[in-house]
């Protein structure tokens, strides 16, 4: 008996034989077009051998291993796999998928997971690499305090700051996973397989499941909260009531952007405004109430003025990031309601909002730079502005292609490159 699936690029089952439903316990109407082949294998295989299999039959024409699969009631099956590319229109032309063999072989299959898998697993369930976008602003706060002035911002406080917002990150990251997972949207999309589009993915590997998402979101929030409550015993009371203020109304934005029912994502343009100001001025003002020696909110002084300016550009360069990761999503986002910009308006329409929230970033940043007085500040904007430039000649090329995905992660990249480079030029200067 031979179980014989064919799957588009993406890992999309198309078709899959008699057999197959026999091994698997699937009928063809549950899993064709709907699931994809990574339904039969442990979430931790998944991660750590697929990417190496696949790698594998195209660079050899094949890949033989012996694995262990789960069928439909959960149970394992050791199992011999033969993987194969496939090319819908001859080998001449682009591969369009893969086909895979599996036989059942009567021996136990042990599957050796790394520890390094087990590690690169919870990095996938919180998506903690995208931590950035909130870390980055709160050390270029400091930064800028640094740069104005001696002994401006407390070392101990911008610690326990860093470490109440990376879990204050995560948690969120974790709750729109799990409220994404109820609505049907993760389920519904069949686009780029990858940690940008349809979040994690973490509950469709069966790498958590979704009773456990929320415990764990939970159990971040709660970290969260005890460090910021440990944060608050070193404020003074018109900074504590400026920072509760802003945390409160930073961690409403991120958990209503997905929860209901409010769900903002849904709501036409607020989602993206919600993590505009969640990302952007609260961040950079809420580091500013939490790790200044002194009243932050004193007109007398510029630093809640400046910390406002410094908050826009970030917060636009994370609403572009935004934007295109909505890009492959927006078939599947349209199907559950998701109705932000790029379902709002379309993917084509969407590349001149791209263009739109940029030009925003450089006038912006422009305006931050004036107003400190730091004309070195412009080379950030130099820089981002060239590597800008490139992204969104790629994005008006394959705004409707796989390789679109380039530009996903070039966005991230440019707000890591505004960020250090901005950084470093303070603290030199």
């Amino acid at each position: 008996m031979k179980s014989t699936i064919t799957c588009d690029m993406e890992g999309v089952i198309e078709t899959m034989n008699q057999d197959a439903e026999k091994i698997f316990g699937y009928n063809k109407e549950e899993l064709v077009g709907k699931k994809r082949v990574s339904i039969f294998s442990p979430g931790e295989i998944v991660l750590q051998n697929v990417a190496n299999w696949l790698d594998t039959a195209v660079k050899d024409g094949e890949y033989i291993g012996e694995t262990i699969f789960v069928n439909k009631k959960g149970e394992n099956i050791n199992a011999k796999i033969r993987i194969t590319p496939t090319f819908k229109n001859g080998k001449n032309n682009p591969q369009t998928g893969y086909c895979g063999v599996t036989e059942l072989i009567d021996k136990n299959v042990n599957v050796h997971i790394k520890s390094t898998t087990k590690l690169i697993k919870w990095l996938a369930i919180t998506r903690m690499p995208f931590t950035s976008v909130s870390i980055l602003p709160i050390f270029l706060t400091a930064a800028y305090f640094a740069f104005y002035g001696d002994n401006l911002f407390n070392p101990y406080n911008l610690l326990l700051c860093v470490f109440a917002i990376f879990f204050a990150h995560l948690s969120i990251n974790v709750f729109n996973d799990y409220f994404d997972n109820k609505d049907g949207t993760d389920e519904a999309n069949t686009q780029y397989f990858q940690q940008l589009s349809g979040g994690s993915r973490a509950i469709e590997l069966g790498l958590i499941n979704i009773k456990n998402t929320k415990i764990l979101a939970y159990v971040l929030c709660g970290i969260a909260i005890g460090l910021g409550v440990l944060l608050c015993f070193n404020l003074t009371s018109s900074n504590l009531f400026g920072a509760f203020a802003v945390a409160k109304a930073g961690f409403f934005l991120g958990y209503y952007y997905t929860a209901r029912p409010l769900r903002l994502v849904a709501r036409r343009g607020l989602g993206e405004l919600s993590i505009f100001l969640a990302f952007g001025p609260l961040l950079t003002i809420g580091t500013g109430f939490a790790i200044f020696n002194g009243d932050f909110l004193n007109f007398s002084n510029p630093y809640f003025l400046h910390c406002l300016l410094l908050g826009i550009p970030l917060g636009l360069l994370t609403t572009n990031i935004l934007l295109i990761n909505q890009f492959p999503d927006s078939l599947s986002d349209a199907k559950t309601g998701k109705n932000h910009l790029v379902v709002t308006f379309g993917k084509k329409k969407s590349r001149w909002i791209y263009v739109a929230i940029f030009i925003g970033f450089m006038v912006s940043a422009v305006i931050f730079s004036l107003y400190i007085q730091n004309l070195y500040s412009l080379i950030a904007v130099l820089f981002s502005i060239f590597f800008g430039v490139s992204i969104i000649s790629k994005i008006f090329k394959n705004y409707n292609k796989r390789s679109l995905i380039n530009s996903n992660w070039a966005t991230i990249y440019l707000h890591s490159l505004y960020c250090i480079t901005l950084l470093i030029i303070l603290l030199i200067n």
